[in-house]
């Protein structure tokens, strides 16, 4: 099914109103959606809209105002009322932004919360501010570490980003073999997993996204990955987060966001990332087809063909699923 921008951000906006949020609410949560759809991550997308309806008709206690439950100049600590992380981030990341322009560095946090998405999509925002940052999320035990066979931390995410004279460098991946929102976009589609990602309940080899959703999914980049995934969920816990919720909720947000001028003159540091990013991409390619690229750049020209194209590829199942939920 191929949708124009519009209509996918109509769709995403509705779903989200049929749950019971508000008109700004449910804007602020499509927009992230349809970044994602934007930049080709379609399990971040409208497949994600379909799990956050059934999370919430999933959970009978109402969420709760979203409050502040530590704040200095430069920190605070918010529990984020078992609303979805969309909503939550948002505030983190404005609160961030609005200490960071009074004391140029902030660190903030947030728990009890769920789904905070595409942790690119906050630090976007925090370049274009002029800072750089680093934002990183706990949650519920669905992947095993380096060695083992089952969950003890989540896909943790993990972003870094610094601005520039151009396009910002936003480094944002997961230390997990498949994210969380791929592998409930795989049950939703019937698609089996890939050789050697996920492990059933007895620990044995699967790829049926169940029975890994049962079990556990294997973690990124070996007992790298696993070191970086074990101390991003130590950062989740800063903020109170439980260190290994039952359910889908209470993940941990942390954002750390800075003026890079503390260290020296900003613009001047800018300008010195652009001109490395040009070095980078002067790499002689493996596959002259293949040229080098710097993080984001991928995303960000993938979003501008998709919004110069006004086009947007939905799996059907979905599309019938949403449109079933909003008529």
């Amino acid at each position: 099914m191929k949708l124009t921008v519009s209509q996918t951000r109509a769709l995403a906006e509705a779903s989200m109103r049929a749950v019971g949020h508000s008109p700004e609410e449910a804007e602020v949560i499509a927009d992230h959606l349809l970044d994602c759809e934007l930049r080709g991550l379609s399990f971040g997308g409208l497949a994600r809209a379909l799990s956050v309806v059934e999370r919430i008709r999933q959970t009978p206690e109402p969420r709760r105002p979203i409050k502040v439950v530590h704040e200095t100049p430069i920190s605070a600590t918010l529990d984020g009322g078992d609303q979805v992380g969309y909503l939550v981030a948002h505030r983190v990341l404005e609160m961030a932004l609005e200490k960071a322009k009074v004391s140029r560095i902030a660190i903030v946090g947030a728990r009890e919360t769920w789904y905070t998405g595409m942790f690119s999509y906050y630090l976007e925002r925090v370049t274009a501010a002029g800072f750089a940052g680093l934002a990183a999320g706990s949650g519920p035990p669905r992947v095993a570490p380096h060695g083992g066979t089952e969950g003890r931390f989540t896909t943790n995410p993990i972003a870094i980003a610094v601005p520039s004279a151009g396009t910002p460098v936003i480094w944002d991946i997961g230390t997990a073999a498949i994210m969380s929102g791929e592998l409930m976009l795989a049950r939703r589609l019937g698609t089996e997993l890939p050789e050697g990602i996920a492990f059933d309940e007895a620990g044995a080899p699967t790829r049926d996204p169940d029975a890994a959703l049962r079990g556990a999914v294997t973690v990124w980049g070996g007992h790298k990955g696993s070191g970086l995934a074990t101390m991003i969920q130590l950062f989740g816990m800063m903020t109170g987060a439980d260190a290994a919720p039952p359910i889908i909720r209470d993940c941990g947000f942390f954002l750390l966001i800075f003026d890079p001028g503390l260290l020296g003159p900003a613009e001047e540091y800018k300008e010195r990332v652009s001109a490395y990013a040009e070095r980078m991409r002067a790499t002689r390619p493996l596959d002259p087809a293949k040229p080098v690229r710097m993080p984001f750049e991928r995303s960000a020209a993938e979003r501008a063909r998709r919004l110069a194209e006004d086009s947007i590829e939905v799996a059907d199942e979905v599309y019938r699923a949403l449109s079933r939920l909003t008529n």
